[in-house]
């Protein structure tokens, strides 16, 4: 598993086709800003799934934060497990960063911002490479 982070618009997921080479291989992109969801694939292959903040926050409002962050956790071995699967098999996890800055005034932007921290943190620990993307620069941190 592969986590690429870092500021939102600065060149994360062309980072990423860049890294994978994805003109020339076949590839599925799954992305939560086109109101995608992360269940099932239909490739072996690289599977990049695109936007994890925006899945957090639609889930916080169905479910409170130890759900939602438990259920990222379930998604997370799950895709582990799929890699395992087969050696071709590579899940891409893209977030934007929404850490920084001011912390928000209302209570529920603050809470989608610790339970993102948290499934982030999670993300990390689980992946065998992460990337922090500013700028269209890539600095690999793990």
């Amino acid at each position: 598993m592969h986590f690429v982070t870092g500021g939102a618009f600065n060149g994360k997921s062309g980072w990423v086709k860049k890294f994978y080479n994805l003109e020339n291989i076949p590839y599925q992109w799954v992305s939560a800003y086109k109101g995608e969801t992360v269940n099932g694939f239909h490739i072996s292959g690289i599977v990049v799934l695109e936007g994890i903040e925006v899945w957090i926050r639609d889930w916080l409002k169905e479910s409170d934060a130890r759900e939602v962050r438990t259920r990222w956790q379930n998604y997370l071995r799950g895709w582990l497990d799929w890699e395992k699967e087969d050696n071709h098999r590579k899940i891409v996890l893209i977030g934007s960063d929404i850490s920084k800055g001011i912390v928000p005034m209302e209570a529920d932007d603050r809470k989608w911002r610790d339970v993102t921290g948290w499934a982030y943190q999670d993300t990390a620990a689980q992946s065998n490479r992460v990337d922090l993307i500013w700028y269209g620069i890539s600095q690999k941190i793990k």
